[in-house]
């Protein structure tokens, strides 16, 4: 009989120490890292609970439905963005999303974005003051600080992504924010599959998603500016030269604009531009590190979006006629009608 109390005991104690033990690792789990997180109006508890499980945001989410319903919040959760932080324990975490107090400011940056895009639509939701954020973005000190191949600007580094900036933030914190997601996203690829080093490979691919409208043309118009390069063609790319005049342009390319010498036009330089001319995408840096292989040398657009290649200037000619010169085939013309017919 004393056995089988001890044991009972023995077991008793056992449980308790489990239970112990499953409460403390809930209670003093932490999150790891920055988590943004957005609660939709309306949006059940257990949709919540799930999520924050998704991502690692709580260890267990039947632990913290129990959690919630002892500190009686199941119902009190605020819609909104968030950015947990790294180190948030779950008490920390239920604080932040029934009290609001840490609403995140949610922007986009769309890919194909330059600095002076990025600086305005910042400014517009009230996060930076973009004459600094553009100063901040040319300092060669805060450049050599991040790391970043450039003594020109972060053009080209601040990766195009929907953020969710603390309130606060300033200027330099979120450039530090966009160049560490653009750090991040490369750093799975690899740059030894081209000739190019990777602050060219960056200036290419900007040139590349200015150019197209249409996600499987940048492929092929990086491979028409890599054979131009290889035979020491200029690149002759409108964007470049717009990016040079960026903050007198009124919108009209003229042919004066052409001929004006500048460090980004590349009807009158041979090679790369200075520097990128705009924030390209994951997808643009990977046209230019795998290009399509042809031997076209030319593309004229088809006022849609996307464009016609050809090998010779001869055919150039042509399709510049078809499709540039006839009055008929630019009507009523839009990359975004893309969306409506792919």
């Amino acid at each position: 009989m004393k056995k089988f109390i001890l044991i009972s005991i023995v077991i008793l104690l056992s449980c308790l120490a489990g239970g112990v033990t499953y409460v403390y690792q809930n209670l003093d789990y932490k999150t790891s890292k920055n988590h943004p997180i957005e609660i939709k109006q309306g949006m059940a508890f257990y949709k919540i609970n799930t999520l924050l499980k998704q991502k690692k945001i709580i260890k267990d989410s039947r632990f913290f439905h129990h959690y919630c319903k002892y500190k009686k919040q199941v119902n009190n959760f605020k819609s909104g963005s968030y950015i947990i932080p790294a180190g948030s324990n779950l008490e920390k975490v239920l604080h932040i999303l029934t009290t609001g107090k840490s609403v995140q400011n949610k922007v986009t940056i769309s890919e194909g974005k330059n600095i002076y895009e990025v600086a305005n639509i910042l400014e517009q939701n009230n996060l930076v003051d973009a004459k600094t954020f553009i100063a901040l973005c040319k300092s060669k000190s805060f450049l050599s600080e991040l790391n970043i191949p450039s003594n020109v600007s972060f053009e080209g580094y601040l990766f195009p992504e929907t953020y969710f900036f603390p309130k606060g933030y300033t200027e330099k914190q979120i450039i530090r924010t966009m160049v560490k997601q653009f750090k991040q996203q490369i750093s799975s690829l690899d740059f030894s599959q081209t000739h190019l080093s990777q602050a060219q490979v960056i200036n290419l691919a900007s040139i590349v998603e200015k150019e197209t409208g249409a996600a499987w043309e940048r492929p092929i118009i990086a491979g028409v500016y890599l054979n131009r390069l290889k035979k020491n063609m200029r690149l002759q790319a409108d964007p470049t030269t717009i990016y040079g005049i960026w903050e007198s342009y009124k919108g009209n390319l003229r042919k004066r604009h052409l001929l004006e010498k500048t460090p980004y036009n590349t009807y009158k330089i041979s090679g790369l531009p200075l520097g990128p001319i705009a924030n390209p995408s994951l997808a643009a840096i990977k046209a230019v590190l795998v290009p399509k292989k042809h031997n076209y040398l030319y593309f004229v657009s088809k006022n849609d979006g996307t464009h016609i290649f050809t090998p010779t200037y001869k055919e150039h000619l042509k399709a510049v006629r078809q499709w540039q010169l006839n009055k008929k085939n630019r009507e009523g013309k839009s990359w975004r009608d893309l969306k409506k017919k792919f």
